[in-house]
């Protein structure tokens, strides 16, 4: 297989790759369908990737990524598990999939909130209310004047 492109918004080059060299795959018999060969193939996959040394992840990337993923994160390395099919391959190609998209949701970068006034309408509206509130209010208290 070779190895695993990233897209990224906002970027000009449309995203990154990252090197096959850069990946590492465990395989481990899988928990889930399989009838008796179950027990016999090594069908789970366990991709990880070196985020913190890897050198195909920009730096401005990196930075992104490394915050947005650090929950997942253990010394640098994201870890990804797939066992939802019985062929090794498919699991291969599910577990490189979930990287990519997990990094791409990463990378992306955070948009700034921009600042807003309130209209005139609900600032009205709402000192109405205000008003309002306050008449309500002084109903219900007993008279001053006797």
């Amino acid at each position: 297989m070779d190895g695993l492109w990233v897209t990224v918004a906002q970027d000009p080059r449309g995203g990154f790759g990252v090197g096959e060299s850069h990946l590492s795959e465990r395989f481990s018999h899988s928990s889930g369908p399989g009838g008796q060969g179950v027990n016999t193939s090594s069908s789970r996959v366990e991709l990880s990737l070196d985020v913190a040394g890897c050198p195909d992840i920009p730096e401005a990337v990196r930075q992104r990524i490394l915050t947005g993923l650090s929950k997942r994160l253990v010394d640098g390395v994201l870890t990804v598990a797939a066992s939802q099919y019985r062929e090794q391959l498919a699991n291969r190609r599910a577990a490189r999939q979930r990287m990519a998209e997990m990094l791409s949701a990463a990378a992306r970068p955070v948009r700034s909130r921009r600042r807003s006034r309130p209209t005139r309408g609900s600032r009205r509206r709402r000192l109405e209310d205000k008003r309002r509130r306050s008449r309500t209010k002084a109903d219900r208290r007993p008279p001053t004047d006797w």
